[in-house]
């Protein structure tokens, strides 16, 4: 297993924001965390990238436990982050932004440059523009971009599609397929229930910082209180051939 969390508690002062939270991640998966506002699903993931202290419990990364491990480290060992809200620096260019992922590494990153501009051509059209004068779902992708400039063995995304328009949010998850597909592993938060679900392999439900469900994610999809709670009604089949269709 790529990445375990085992029983993990996390609080905010006396507030319990994670209750024994236990999740995997094998290699080469997307995994998905679904669930509603203030269900632990940021949390977790800062948790994971040492952005918040546990109080208790594990964090295990390719068989080593980086539970007391400090964030910065923990992007050398190949945990990346796209954060919720993008982060991207609005005085830099696109490129400073992109090169300030890779400020663990040493040397040149011309490939990896290339890469991420052959991911996403427009910001190969546009590296020379400031990060702060770019949309939304540009933003996006400079924070997606950023994060692989540290080659992560995992990346962890949080909320993606959050305030995008649905063609660009149809754009951003065939990309986050495209990553995967050149082999790095995905932990998905999103509350686009229906859209994480047809793009991941396996889904945790959160609620109140519990696990109350894991399973594949096409299970999910079929279960009667998952769909009455995250995905409002009938699926959008059409949607749902089409993400299927770019797998």
């Amino acid at each position: 297993m790529m990445l375990e969390v085992t029983d993990v508690a996390v609080y905010y002062g006396k507030i319990a924001a994670l209750k024994n939270v236990t999740l995997s991640v094998d290699e080469g998966e997307i995994v998905a965390l679904i669930g509603a506002n203030g269900a632990g699903k940021t949390t977790t993931l800062k948790t994971i990238s040492g952005l918040r202290p546990l109080a208790a419990g594990s964090v295990v990364f390719e068989g080593k436990d980086i539970s007391r491990m400090p964030g910065h480290k923990r992007v050398r060992v190949g945990i990346g982050q796209a954060p919720e809200g993008r982060g991207v620096f609005p005085g830099m260019t696109v490129q400073e932004n992109l090169l300030m992922g890779a400020y663990t590494r040493k040397g040149s990153f011309t490939a990896e440059l290339n890469e991420v501009y052959e991911l996403f051509p427009r910001l190969a059209e546009r590296r020379t523009q400031s990060g702060g004068t770019m949309s939304g779902g540009e933003q996006q992708m400079v924070a997606i971009g950023r994060a692989l400039m540290a080659k992560p063995r995992v990346l962890l995304l949080d909320e993606p599609s959050m305030g995008l328009a649905p063609i660009l949010v149809q754009q951003i998850f065939s990309i986050i397929k495209e990553i995967n597909n050149r082999g790095t592993t995905v932990l998905l938060v999103e509350q686009n229930a229906q859209q994480a679900l047809q793009l991941a392999d396996r889904a945790y439900v959160l609620e109140t910082g519990r696990v109350v469900k894991g399973a594949v994610a096409s299970d999910l999809l079929d279960d009667p209180a998952v769909r009455a709670a995250y995905l409002g009604g009938d699926l959008d089949v059409e949607g749902a051939a089409e993400v299927a269709e770019q797998s």
